[in-house]
């Protein structure tokens, strides 16, 4: 089915400037994720990368404050992201799950402590979002049918603890 223009731009104004990965980003708008795989690709190859947009948009918020909180709202995104992937996944070799829940983890960890050197405020921020990761994980694993309704509630809970503490 082909798409208009408008639906396309507004996939690509979800990734660059809204930060959601390209997977929420064709959620949000209603294609599928092949589709706006393939715009994307699409607009590299006609010099519009979307990547780079995205890291430049970054950029241009300013102070290394900026900077900071939106590496780690980015984060938050990325984060969500991948834990809904691999709650889904019921094929993933559960050796290969812990591997990547393993490395999600440490890549959590880096950031935020690479975030409280930037961020003072961050150390608050951090102690929520630690708590926020092990209510996903109680949720994962003491009530896996509440897994939905909690990643449906996730986003806009993490946007409401980047006002109060960031």
């Amino acid at each position: 089915m082909a798409h208009p223009a408008e639906t396309r731009d507004k996939v690509r104004r979800a990734y660059v400037f809204d930060r959601l990965s390209l997977e929420l980003a064709a959620v949000k708008v209603g294609v599928s994720y092949g589709t706006a795989s393939r715009w994307k690709a699409a607009a590299s190859e006609q010099g519009d990368d979307w990547d780079k947009a995205q890291a430049a948009q970054l950029m241009a918020g300013g102070a290394i404050e900026d900077i900071g909180r939106q590496m780690l709202a980015g984060l938050v995104i990325q984060y969500q992201s991948s834990m809904e992937e691999l709650t889904k996944d019921s094929k993933l070799n559960p050796t290969i799950k812990v591997q990547l829940l393993a490395s999600l983890a440490d890549a959590f960890n880096k950031t935020i402590s690479a975030s409280k050197r930037l961020l003072p405020e961050t150390s608050e921020l951090a102690t929520a979002m630690e708590v926020m990761q092990n209510l996903a994980t109680f949720v994962r694993q003491r009530y896996p049918q509440h897994a939905n309704a909690f990643t449906e509630i996730l986003e806009p809970f993490g946007e409401e603890l980047g006002k109060t503490y960031g």
